[in-house]
């Protein structure tokens, strides 16, 4: 922490307070595409992130390590720092400590060649099943970060992640389906027994194909009972994302939109009393895992809706410092040379008491959506589609035949006030979920149990 220690008491010597970061990221990756190998590599990357305040937070960074080279930067953020504009940070504890994910399967332990046989065997599986188009990667990092600042935090983090993601279509009948597959896994290559990855990947081709060749509803009025990744999807998307609160104050407009919520909303109602919808970065192995923040402040679980009224917003020091309120530790950045700014890592709603049979056994005519291939939403995350990929019609009680594409068109308040009971299960899914200018794209879970809803209209 020499270099660390001698740039921070730089700035300190002009700044009320002063931060510098250091991350250093070794990431792999190996892909396939219709059998072939495709692309390998590698990449080494690190440098140091600056910020100060004075008149206003200022950031910079540079992956130099020659003294009169950094001290340019640090000399421009102490400069970018006199000029008025935000300069206060909300106010959070001292912490000092060195954390780490947990792991079994260390990723420097996974030989390149195991890779390329699992991606074989994988798209093996799939060339029996018949499934023409197939584009296969696996990823990993290991990542050190060091955290400073003149309020006296050090904190030291070892992040290690693996990640899957796929693509496969089939064609038939003149009626063509795509299926994107994102797996994500805080920790070492146990993460393929985590995701029973080629049962995982078995069991999504035998849905495309069926997708396919399926039929279309009748246009009306339905009970819908969602799976967990349609859960998942709506929280992150209509939960996380509106309860933001640099979006929420404004930041964030010219670059991804604004929220429906209001600062002054706490405690509105959006939906009926079971709904529950949380972020917590502090599960263990989550895509999204951290124990600090990039600001330093502690992780902890946060509740977005509580029994259906808005309850809590993600914030970093800087949105918080604005309104006079503590952060709830959703600093997160994409590389370290970018702005920390208020993020989600693992959005989900949260389990009720029914089994999935409970749910599906009071529904007289109705659509099991349990998978999708195509969303949308506003950019004040209102204004939702979401389009089902693996989804069967429901007839007084009973699964029946799968159906081609329902399609459920509402609004973020329509959809979470019309959830009447939610499941007791729980399963997440990984996503690269994008934001700022420039573009920020974090590794995040989100996910929840199966949930019903009545009287919906789908088409």
């Amino acid at each position: 922490m020499h270099n660390l220690d001698n740039y921070l008491n730089y700035l300190n010597r002009y700044s009320n307070f002063s931060e510098v970061y250091f991350s250093g990221t070794l990431a792999n990756g190996i892909s396939f595409k219709n059998g072939s190998l495709s692309q390998v590599s590698s990449s080494n990357s690190s440098g140091y992130a600056f910020r100060a305040l004075d008149r206003s937070i200022s950031f910079g960074a540079t992956n130099e390590e020659e003294w009169s080279i950094v001290k340019e930067h640090l000399d421009r953020v102490i400069e970018n720092s006199r000029v008025p504009g935000r300069n206060k940070l909300s106010n959070e504890g001292v912490f000092k400590d060195k954390w780490e994910v947990a792991v079994k399967r260390k990723i420097e332990d996974m030989a390149l060649e195991d890779k390329i046989s699992i991606l074989k065997d994988i798209d093996q599986i799939l060339i029996e099943k018949k499934i023409p188009m197939r584009i296969l990667s696996i990823a990993d990092i290991r990542q050190k970060e060091i955290l400073v600042n003149s309020e006296g935090t050090e904190i030291e983090g070892d992040i290690s992640k693996v990640a899957f993601f796929g693509v496969i279509g089939y064609y038939e009948n003149g009626n063509f389906e795509q299926r994107f597959i994102q797996l994500g896994f805080s920790g070492g290559y146990e993460a393929l027994e985590y995701w029973d990855l080629f049962n995982t990947i078995s069991n999504e081709a035998e849905a495309l194909k069926r997708s396919v060749i399926a039929k279309s509803i009748n246009p009306g009025y339905y009970d819908l009972v969602v799976g967990p990744e349609i859960s998942g999807i709506v929280a992150h998307e209509s939960a996380g994302h509106p309860m933001e609160l640099d979006r929420i104050l404004g930041r964030e407009m010219s670059q991804a939109g604004e929220s429906f919520i209001k600062f002054q909303d706490m405690g509105k109602q959006v939906g009926s009393q079971h709904v529950n919808v949380v972020d917590d970065p502090t599960i263990e192995h989550s895509y999204g895992y951290y124990k600090y923040d990039r600001d330093g402040v502690k992780a902890k679980k946060r509740y977005l809706y509580k029994n259906g009224l808005i309850n809590e917003f993600l914030s970093n020091r800087e949105s918080a410092g604005r309104v006079n309120l503590k952060s709830t530790a959703a600093s997160r950045i994409s590389e370290w040379d970018k702005d920390p700014i208020p993020r989600m890592s693992t959005t989900f709603i949260e389990p009720g008491e029914y089994s999935l049979e409970e749910l599906i056994e009071d529904v007289k005519h109705g659509i099991y959506m349990k998978s999708y291939n195509e969303w949308n939403i506003d950019d004040i995350r209102f204004n939702e589609k979401y389009v089902g990929l693996e989804a069967y019609i429901l007839e007084n009680g009973r699964i029946g035949e799968q159906i081609r594409r329902p399609t459920l068109e509402t609004t973020t308040i329509k959809f979470y006030s019309s959830i009447d009971a939610v499941g007791k299960d729980l399963k997440f899914f990984a996503g690269t979920c994008g934001k700022g200018d420039p573009m920020q794209g974090v590794d995040v879970w989100m996910g929840g149990p199966h949930a019903r809803l009545r009287n919906i209209y789908m088409r």
